[in-house]
């Protein structure tokens, strides 16, 4: 991107046009109200890669800030989550403390983010909850960095661990009750050598972060287009497609996803049931074709180990509906005829995959 005279605009506005093929691709639904959810989906990836690679794209100087929230969604994110990522280089050392507060999951994931290039994140190092070293009140400690520590025989630090080529930090808050829990607090500081301010803005590095994040907005929303097309080929039904794709992109290892694409009818709904496995954690939800979850702000689009209802023998039925069937919990539309749907079972001991039915609404 030339910087001279608007050049850059000019260009990053150009690059951010060619997502318009997202919307364009085969089996995108081309009715109006898909096709303004999708100009508003590419909007939101466009703040998201705003934050991401220019507020957020200095690895001597990390902030965590979110990479997915209520007005900003991609990849079926998880209405119990609360995301927190942070932006660093595998070349050098970071701390990290806070506390737990009263959450069920978390993890700290070390990534190779290369959304911005293939549409992939693979984890170069993972620790969870249990890993943290949490003292009597909750506090918390870690250090993020390609060898161990040295110095800390007394394990009060957790480790995590990075790679040569790691560039993101990326933390998961699951809760069960969200609005009655208490989030963890966390920051962050590089603890190896360098400079105690930013240096003044370099032209070069802002063209870059700005042709990174027109990057992540085609890149991404073709990632997710592409999952679309696969789901698609299974309609109304929910199966394993295999974990490499899910972890490659991001997600959690710990996190077993299984997803599927519901097309129905306004009479007509779809029934999942499953057996309820030991899990720390799991939630299953309704997202629109462009998989972002539906607004869980104001309506049940979700249902968790916490606020499900199960059947009398104990197996669980989820029910996809545009209105209330009378059984099972029901996860509503919300006007949409098409979407997805995602399940998540959290380090479980068992990982079932629903079966699923069609039937008419009377």
């Amino acid at each position: 991107m030339s910087v001279e005279q608007g050049r850059l605009w000019s260009d990053f506005c150009a690059r951010l046009g060619q997502a318009v093929a997202t919307l364009r691709t085969q089996g995108a639904p081309t009715d109006r109200f898909n096709q303004t959810e999708g100009a508003r989906y590419l909007s939101r990836l466009t703040r998201l890669g705003l934050e991401i690679y220019l507020e957020n794209g200095d690895p001597d100087f990390p902030s965590f800030y979110m990479p997915s929230h209520e007005t900003a969604k991609m990849g079926g994110d998880n209405p119990d989550n609360l995301y927190l990522s942070a932006t660093i280089s595998g070349d050098r050392c970071y701390r990290l403390w806070g506390n737990i507060g009263t959450v069920a999951y978390l993890s700290i994931g070390s990534k190779a983010n290369r959304y911005a290039l293939d549409g992939t994140m693979p984890s170069t190092g993972e620790i969870g909850k249990a890993e943290l070293a949490v003292d009597t009140e909750g506090n918390f400690e870690v250090i993020a960095s390609v060898e161990r520590p040295q110095d800390d025989a007394s394990g009060a630090r957790a480790w995590l661990p990075l790679a040569p080529d790691s560039t993101m930090l990326q933390l998961r808050q699951t809760f069960l009750d969200r609005r009655n829990e208490t989030p963890a607090t966390i920051r962050i500081e590089r603890i190896s050598e360098g400079s105690d301010a930013p240096p003044p803005d370099n032209p070069d590095v802002i063209a870059q972060r700005l042709r990174s994040a027109a990057d992540f907005v085609v890149g991404t929303s073709r990632l997710f287009a592409d999952w679309a097309d696969l789901f698609m080929t299974r309609p109304n039904e929910m199966r394993d497609w295999g974990q490499d794709m899910f972890v490659k992109a991001g997600g959690d290892p710990s996190i077993f996803y299984v997803h599927g694409y519901w097309k129905l009818a306004p009479d007509e709904a779809l029934v999942l049931e499953t057996p309820e496995p030991d899990a720390v954690h799991w939630n299953i939800q309704v997202n629109n074709w462009w998989m972002e979850s539906l607004d869980y702000r104001y309506h049940p689009i979700w249902v968790n180990k916490h606020n499900a209802r199960r059947n009398q023998d104990g197996t669980l039925t989820f029910v996809i509906a545009r209105r209330d069937p009378g059984f099972g919990n029901w996860l509503p539309t919300v006007g949409h005829d098409q979407g997805f749907v995602l399940l998540r079972w959290v380090n479980a001991a068992e990982t079932p995959v629903p079966t699923s039915r069609l039937i008419t609404l009377t």
